[in-house]
């Protein structure tokens, strides 16, 4: 429960502050935001929590990220949701990734079928969704419904403006080195390399 406590999760009421809360994982590359979101989503589960939602661990060859897959948190179930492919391929937005149209098919009929939970991870709302051009887009209508104590959204830092325009009581923090202590977001670190997750 200490880990959980360092982020009030363990005792944040379901009406606190009179509603949901939104807790943003930001942080450059290779920061640790996915193994944080799956640190929390383990000392949540243990402590009999219900947790939902999806996170998207990378997949390396020989210490080169290649894909990314697209993990279930309440089933455990996963997909493949992108390959890395030329940021000037056709199919990926620019941003070097080809997504595939079956795992992102897949992770917002997730989301449009989930009915509430403790808490609530998506990771990661990115140039996609907040550009309006697909993605995850079905994790901006499951946070606006709200069934959640805690929802726990990564968010690049380069999107951080757009994501507190849409939830403005939000709180921003870092992935910390140990779960339970997370740092209060600071733009002016510099983003770390790109290891093995």
């Amino acid at each position: 429960m200490s880990a959980l406590r360092g982020l009030a999760l363990d005792e944040q009421p379901a009406d606190a502050d009179g509603g949901e809360r939104i807790l943003i994982v930001s942080g450059g590359r290779g920061a640790g935001k996915t193994s944080f979101c799956l640190a929390l989503a383990q000392a949540a589960q243990e402590a009999g929590m219900a947790v939902a939602g999806l996170v998207s661990p990378a997949v390396f060859v020989a210490a080169r990220k290649v894909a990314i897959d697209l993990h279930d948190l309440a089933s455990g179930e996963q997909r493949r949701l992108a390959l890395r492919a030329r940021a000037d391929a056709p199919g990926t937005a620019g941003l070097g990734w080809r997504f595939e149209a079956n795992g992102l098919a897949w992770g917002n009929r997730l989301l449009r079928g989930w009915q509430g939970s403790d808490l609530f991870v998506i990771d990661e709302l990115g140039p996609l969704e907040f550009l309006g051009r697909g993605g995850l887009s079905e994790g901006f209508a499951a946070l606006a419904r709200g069934r959640f104590r805690i929802a726990v959204v990564v968010v690049r830092p380069e999107l951080l403006g757009a994501a507190l325009a849409r939830w403005p009581g939000a709180s921003v923090i870092e992935p910390p080195a140990v779960l339970g202590g997370a740092r209060p977001y600071r733009a002016d670190r510099p983003a770390q390399g790109e290891p093995p997750a």
